[in-house]
């Protein structure tokens, strides 16, 4: 038995896990953020990397607890050391580089976009034993507020990006929808609780950017600018003169509500199509998915989440969404990938950086 300490700290939540041989998770400790961020709708870095500062060693020793293990039981220290807000990420990887150091244990880089397709393939119940290596070739779909990516996957550790946002992500487009809406910070969970109320047929459908017919790339800011005309009407001027007919506040409840299932229809639909050609992609590549591994913010979403099981169901895939604990940014998913990484000895040095961007 193998127990991996993850850390993860690439945003705005402060996460620390124990995962136990890759798949069991012992403790998945979370220190959100959003009171911080609220009244400014958006996350502020320097906020940010502040409160990680304040918040990493309590959660750390949380998660040990929760686990019912100790430090010295530990068999490597994994961080999400890349992408992400430059000084959310170097209060994460010091405090793993101090510890691995400390305790004389492997260190283990990990990219936390890619934790993410990881995710799906864990469980919470130590009986719950599940045969990884069965779910490649696989498919595997990003969905956050940063990053909106296609990926083939021949193993966990073994992947090629197929396709990604050439603008807005999908979780970025769904926060700007919510202000364009008037609706609460975080605006992702918010618009999808709403729009479960709404009613898409009331209004004439968003646009859905499908790019080149083959393309497997995705665009949503022709989407977000569709939608802000359709609340505020076309705008007078330019740049920060630009004055609009209307505001979000001129919407009946009603309006609000079709809107945001208008929105969130034509999002999901979207994602759903570049699945569709994927999937043909990776076939008549000769390489057809067993499994369709979903990741990210968004996978939570409600409609995404009925979308990809329909998906599977017609197209004879397994269907692998993480659970809601595992859907934002988390240690366990952190953990759970550095297990892969350490089979293969693959470790890192105390030179392991921070990386703001995405490896590929």
């Amino acid at each position: 038995m193998s127990l991996i300490l993850g850390i993860e700290t690439s945003c705005d939540e402060t996460a620390a896990a124990v995962v136990e041989d890759g798949l069991v998770v012992r403790s998945n400790v979370i220190a959100s953020q959003h009171a911080l961020h609220e009244r400014y709708r958006g996350v502020v870095p320097e906020i940010a990397s502040r409160a990680h500062l304040e918040k990493i060693s309590p959660v750390i020793h949380e998660a040990l607890g929760e686990a019912s293990v100790t430090l010295d039981d530990i068999d490597a220290v994994a961080v999400g050391n890349r992408p992400g807000l430059i000084g959310s990420l170097l209060v994460g990887v010091a405090a793993a580089k101090a510890l691995a150091w400390s305790l004389s244990k492997p260190l283990i880089g990990v990219d936390h976009v890619r934790a993410h397709l990881y995710a799906g393939l864990m469980g919470t119940d130590a009986d719950a034993t599940r045969d990884v290596s069965s779910a490649f070739p696989a498919l595997g779909l990003v969905v956050s507020g940063g990053h909106t990516s296609l990926y083939a996957l021949d193993s966990p550790t073994d992947l090629r990006l197929l396709g990604r946002t050439i603008d807005d992500a999908v979780g970025e487009a769904y926060d700007k929808a919510a202000v364009i809406l008037g609706i609460d910070y975080p605006g992702g969970p918010n618009l999808d609780k709403l729009a479960k109320t709404g009613d898409a047929s009331a209004v004439d459908p968003l646009p859905r950017s499908l790019l080149d017919p083959e393309s497997l790339d995705f665009s949503y800011s022709g989407m977000k600018t569709a939608l802000l005309y359709r609340v505020r009407g076309k705008p007078q001027g330019r740049g920060k003169g630009a004055t609009f007919e209307r505001s979000c506040d001129d919407l009946s409840e009603d309006a609000q509500r079709d809107l945001a299932a208008a929105f969130q229809e034509a999002a999901i639909d979207t994602l759903i199509a570049k699945l569709e050609r994927a999937i043909d992609h990776m076939t008549a590549s000769g390489t057809p998915p067993r499994t369709l591994l979903v990741g990210g913010g968004v996978s939570a979403n409600s409609l995404l989440r009925t979308r990809a099981k329909q998906l599977g169901e017609t197209r004879g895939i397994d269907v692998r969404l993480p659970a809601m604990s595992l859907c934002l940014d988390n240690a366990a998913m952190i953990a759970g990938l550095a297990y892969e990484l350490f089979k293969q000895n693959q470790f890192d040095d105390l030179t392991l950086p921070a990386v703001a961007t995405v490896s590929g």
